[in-house]
């Protein structure tokens, strides 16, 4: 009988083991499993209300100072609250900061608006046009003017 307990402990401790070291390849796969079970993905937490807790949740850097708001008395309620809520997901999730969260956010915003990453739409009706002007400052004239179609 005690042979059996051994057994099963040390498998346990091998497989937990195992579980523990491929984590970063398996977890993903489970992560839309662990949503659909009820109540896993729902843990509330409030969102700041004005700009001084969305300071105090992280969402300020250096490149998005929300300081001059609050220290001018900006009586707003702050920042958009799905925004909030998606990008401080998205640093949960991801493990962000802010700036990187935003950039995603973002960028999933865009994809999701038919722009794409260099800010054009994605319309395959979009059309837009480049002019290039080369000017001969002897003849004080433009000498080619250039028209470019992209499609």
């Amino acid at each position: 009988m005690s042979y059996l307990l051994y057994s099963i402990s040390f498998f346990a401790l091998v497989l937990g083991t195992v579980l523990f070291f491929t984590r970063a390849h398996w977890i993903p796969h489970i992560q839309h499993i662990r949503r659909k079970l009820p109540g896993t993905d729902y843990i509330y937490s409030r969102l700041p209300e004005s700009f001084a807790g969305d300071i105090e949740a992280g969402l300020s850097s250096s490149t998005f100072d929300l300081s001059g708001n609050v220290e001018s008395g900006d009586s707003r309620a702050g920042l958009d609250d799905a925004a909030k809520a998606e990008v401080l997901a998205i640093m949960k999730k991801r493990r962000m900061n802010f700036d990187q969260a935003r950039k995603v956010y973002m960028e999933n915003r865009f994809k999701a608006n038919g722009i794409g990453a260099d800010g054009l739409p994605r319309d395959p009706k979009f059309v837009s046009f480049s002019l290039t002007t080369i000017f001969d400052y002897e003849l004080n004239s433009p000498i080619i003017i250039t028209i470019t179609y992209n499609a």
